[in-house]
């Protein structure tokens, strides 16, 4: 879930500068949830070189582990969502 937040992290200062973002993990009885939250940005902040295969990768870790991802834009800027099992 480390991964989870620092690529989700990467991704915001990729491509949405210093917009503001909140991370929050959460513990939860069926597992541990992790949310990466960025608001929408006036410009581009232009690209950073990159594999663009981030969100694809993490989906795949997640999911190796009983977990699930969800990312995409939304009204209120761009969200990332992981949930894996309690171990």
């Amino acid at each position: 879930m480390y991964r989870v937040a620092q690529e989700a992290l990467t991704n915001v200062h990729k491509h949405a500068g210093d917009a503001e973002t909140d991370v929050v993990v959460r513990y939860l009885p069926a597992g541990l949830e992790v949310v990466v939250h960025n608001r929408p940005v006036a410009a581009s902040a232009g690209e950073v070189p990159g594999s663009g295969w981030g969100l694809v990768g993490l989906r795949e870790r997640v999911e190796l582990m009983g977990g699930t991802l969800e990312a995409g834009p939304r009204p209120d800027g761009f969200r990332v969502t992981a949930r894996t099992p309690a171990a």
